[in-house]
């Protein structure tokens, strides 16, 4: 007789694992506070009991307003151990925002740590719906006197979380995960990064953002310890990599901030951190500065809609032999599926496949476990992301031979001038090589004569001096000359709260001036 018992996947079960194995470890610290994993799975369990007696159901929607913390971590548990869904919030939408995030998704409760506290109560008034002010006095009694009311996960394919996507072109769309998919993507990441029961995981990445790259669940899986960020502070994170911190995802612009921080100049971590970043392609220039600092970059792929990373930048032992400017060029491309997807496709406007040859650009598509289960209430925005079974990213790319993907623009950050497609961040790579600049961002501006001409924003580097006519040259020197940008801006760049930087803000700039 062949036994065939399966257990439905969910990522819940890695802290069932590392409370019996790495017991009395440290799992989280946060500020002056130590949790071992044993502690951890206590606390977490004892929140699904403090849920079932403020009446939360399986498929209940628990909406979470909280920063990088502790509390944020036990939710990523507790919710599901329940049988809820969890809700994360982006805290730093404004309270309308957040309002029409807490009525779309069905929240009937919204948990808040201290920081957000007169927030919350506004947004549980206009919504009507209780709110729990986490980390009070009050809170860690009712949680020390709960007892545990887990619920079996009956089904691998139901709803484990509704991320919200930035809303940039739009009102933000609830995207669905599954307690499979974040399983397996829990996996992934905790296999592409190399994490292990020493790793130190610093939280620059907020948790809020697709469940925080599943990471919450890939740390936990590997007996590592979450060292909570409560902001995103360049000192601070300076301090953490000094005290042996092993691994960090964040942002390219956020990797900005570290490269460019006082503290970098002249520095060299005595042990490799193993940095992840995703959000927007890395520039071959800070690529080259984090290696110098001892820290070793992979570029990660992804959207909200397949959980974060789907892609990973698979780095091949034979190209350290490279040199510095082609293994800087490797390095910025996208790159292959991760271990759990499926293998990705660029494809043209019929859905057939562009010839692998790293010039003819297609969309890219997606398929696979870590893909939604599609936009909550929303069947017409689900339907429209679809073509033949595949996801549609968005993202124009090309397919390299190797049969790695490089993504060459956002879609809808193309500029046509003159009937001729050029991509922004062809722009944007060539202006932060110059020695001056640190970032950049090119948009498209409405010209009569044109239809469409490319404008830049740049942020010129502590203590250098350029003109917008020596880096307009300095375009022109490098690619071709009907790309260089016709006018330079000077400044601060406008960012979401995830690092990204805002181009649609920077549009209506131009429009509205």
């Amino acid at each position: 007789m062949v036994l065939q018992i399966f257990e439905s996947l969910s990522p819940v079960h890695f802290l069932d694992r590392s409370a019996r194995v790495f017991a009395h470890r440290t799992a989280i610290i946060d500020g002056l506070q130590r949790f071992t994993y044993a502690e951890f799975a206590k606390r977490s369990e004892a929140l699904t009991g403090l849920l079932a007696a403020r009446g939360i159901l399986p498929g209940d929607r628990v909406a979470a307003l909280c920063t990088n913390s502790h509390t944020m971590l036990e939710l990523h548990q507790g919710v599901p151990m329940r049988g809820a869904v969890l809700v994360p919030l982006n805290i730093r939408l404004s309270e309308g925002e957040l309002h029409y995030v807490l009525e779309h998704s069905g929240a009937t409760v919204l948990v808040a740590t201290g920081e957000f506290s007169a927030l919350a109560a506004r947004l549980g008034e206009l919504a009507k719906i209780p709110v729990i002010h986490a980390e009070t006095r009050e809170y860690e009694a009712e949680l020390a006197q709960s007892e545990p009311a887990r619920l079996p996960v009956e089904d691998e394919r139901s709803m484990i979380a509704i991320n919200y996507t930035s809303g940039t072109t739009g009102r933000p769309k609830g995207v669905m995960y599954h307690h499979r998919g974040a399983y397996l993507q829990a996996l992934a990441m905790a296999y592409h990064v190399n994490l292990r029961p020493d790793s130190q995981y610093l939280w620059t990445l907020p948790m809020f953002h697709c469940n925080g790259w599943c990471f919450p669940w890939a740390v936990t899986a590997s007996g590592g310890t979450h060292i909570c960020l409560r902001a995103v502070d360049p000192g601070e994170i300076w301090q953490r990599l000094r005290e042996g911190v092993t691994h960090l995802s964040a942002a390219p612009t956020v990797l900005t901030m570290i490269a460019e921080h006082p503290q970098a100049r002249g520095e060299r971590l005595p042990r490799a951190v193993e940095v992840s970043t995703g959000g927007a392609p890395p520039t071959p220039t800070i690529l080259r500065r984090m290696d110098a600092l001892n820290m070793h970059v992979t570029h990660l792929y992804g959207l909200t809609e397949t959980f974060g990373p789907a892609v990973v930048n698979e780095w091949q032992p034979e190209w350290n032999s490279l040199s510095e400017t082609e293994v800087a060029e490797l390095k910025a491309r996208q790159g292959v599926a991760n271990v759990i997807a499926s293998p990705t496709r660029v494809v043209d406007l019929s859905g057939r496949d562009v010839p692998a040859d790293g010039i003819t650009i297609g969309e890219l598509v997606m398929q696979g476990n870590d893909l939604m289960l599609g936009y909550y209430r929303d069947q017409e925005a689900t339907d429209a992301a679809e073509i033949d079974g595949w996801f549609r990213t968005g993202d124009l790319s090309v397919m390299h031979p190797d049969g790695y993907v490089e993504v060459r623009d956002r879609l809808k950050d193309v500029i046509i001038s003159g009937g001729e497609n050029i991509a922004s961040l062809e722009i944007e790579r060539v202006l932060d090589s110059h020695p001056a600049v640190v970032e950049s961002a090119v948009v498209s501006a409405p010209d009569e004569h044109w239809g469409e001409i490319p404008i830049a924003y740049v942020t010129v580097r502590s203590g250098q001096r350029v003109t917008a006519a020596e880096l307009t040259d300095f375009v022109r020197s490098k690619i071709a000359t009907f790309k260089a940008p016709r006018q330079v801006i000077f400044g601060p760049l406008p960012r979401t709260s995830t690092g990204k930087i805002q181009k649609n803000v920077l549009r209506r700039r131009i429009r509205n001036e």
